[in-house]
């Protein structure tokens, strides 16, 4: 079955903002919401179609993969993880979307309960931040995808305390307010009933425990300032520009929760003479005149290496030579581009006495007279032929 369109899922366009995306997820939420609609199932699978275009447009780095790739681009493969992936649960939506609605809200005993996803309140979830790395690499690395270590400053998880934030041998406390359901629930009286909401406790600030006697390593946060070795696997055909993502291996996050993600950032490092068109790879081929005339074999670079082309009598200045498939490889896996190649035929800027006589010789020669026929295409014609 095709995924629907997250932008279409949501009802917004693909220029909206961030505070246009988040108000209209909040809007399919509360409509199609278990609570409202119990025993629903279409219901349900539409409240978490919304919650999974919501996780993807609500992060800018996989919106701009979705927008270039599609759902390809934050599947599992490319994004590593997240919704893309598919298999939610309500506790993967809530772990991710709980503090949407602020604080929650609900009447009692009706169509909402003390969580905004039914069976009571739940704990914040901390997650760590994302860390961005730049990576160069050269046309040869982009054309065949390459193995890449690198040395990165991160939070890691406090060794000391196992990433609780209390000191060895002690545990967390339940929190004494919440009593360990992160959420405290008021009920005021209304002329509709009562009115049930609920909101972050503010003594453990929705962990659900507290810490009496805090990790002197790293003072309770349960994370430490360190340095980790991280192994990227770059996938062969990845552009300049480019973003990719790996799940978990950002900032860890304080006191267990879910680490963030790193982003990898792709930079091309110039080729001394390919230039690179999308797939295809352009080289500009200078040859004398003589060369032109006669014919010659000349050795031109790919990523691979030179090549030897022959080039034939009479080759005109501005004809493009196709190597068909010594481009670059399509990331997503469709295909090679060619490896371009411009001919232009080099005319000298300063001449002997000799060299000059022997030209003006040979000047007024009707060989030497320009004469196109139909097979001479134009520049323009050319490169409308070969990029159509």
């Amino acid at each position: 079955m095709n995924k629907r369109d997250y932008y279409d899922i949501l009802g917004v366009s693909k220029n909206a903002s961030a505070a246009e995306i988040k108000k209209a997820y909040r809007k399919m939420a509360i409509k199609y919401h278990p609570d409202k609609n119990p025993d629903n199932k279409e219901a349900e699978e539409m409240f978490k179609e919304a919650a999974e275009a919501y996780e993807v447009l609500s992060n800018p780095e996989k919106r701009n993969r979705y927008d270039q790739f599609g759902h390809a681009g934050v599947g599992s493969s490319a994004a590593g993880g997240g919704f893309g992936g598919g298999g939610m649960s309500m506790d993967d939506i809530f772990s991710h979307f709980g503090d949407i609605f602020g604080g929650h809200f609900g009447f009692s005993g009706g169509s909402f309960g003390g969580s905004p996803f039914g069976g009571g309140g739940r704990r914040r979830v901390n997650r760590g931040s994302n860390l961005r790395v730049r990576v160069r690499l050269t046309l040869a690395e982009m054309a065949h995808g390459v193995e890449k270590k690198i040395k990165i400053k991160k939070y890691v998880t406090c060794k000391a305390c196992d990433g609780t934030g209390a000191e060895k041998g002690t545990r967390p406390s339940v929190c004494p307010t919440c009593h360990g359901t992160g959420q405290v629930t008021r009920i005021t009286n209304t002329f509709l009933g009562q009115m049930q909401t609920s909101s972050t406790c503010p003594q453990c600030g929705g962990e659900g425990h507290i810490i009496t006697k805090k990790c002197t390593v790293c003072q309770g946060n349960g994370i430490v300032k360190s340095e980790e070795v991280v192994t990227i696997n770059i996938p062969a055909g990845v552009n300049d520009g480019m973003q990719l993502s790996m799940s978990g291996k950002g900032n860890a996050a304080a006191r267990g929760g879910i680490a963030g993600d790193l982003i990898v950032l792709i930079e091309e490092i110039p080729h001394p003479d390919l230039k690179r068109d999308g797939n295809n790879l352009l080289y500009d081929l200078y040859i004398s005149f003589p060369d032109a005339a006669l014919g010659t074999s000349v050795d031109v670079p790919t990523v691979d290496g030179k090549v030897r082309i022959k080039l034939s009598a009479g080759t005109q200045g501005g004809k493009v030579l196709r190597l068909k498939g010594k481009g670059l490889p399509d990331v997503n896996g469709y295909g090679k581009g060619d490896l371009l190649i411009n001919v232009n035929i080099w005319t000298p800027r300063s001449l002997t006495h000799e060299e000059k006589k022997n030209l003006e010789n040979l000047k007024n020669s009707p060989n030497f007279k320009p004469n196109p026929t139909s097979k001479d295409k134009s520049y323009f014609s050319r490169m409308r032929e070969f990029f159509s």
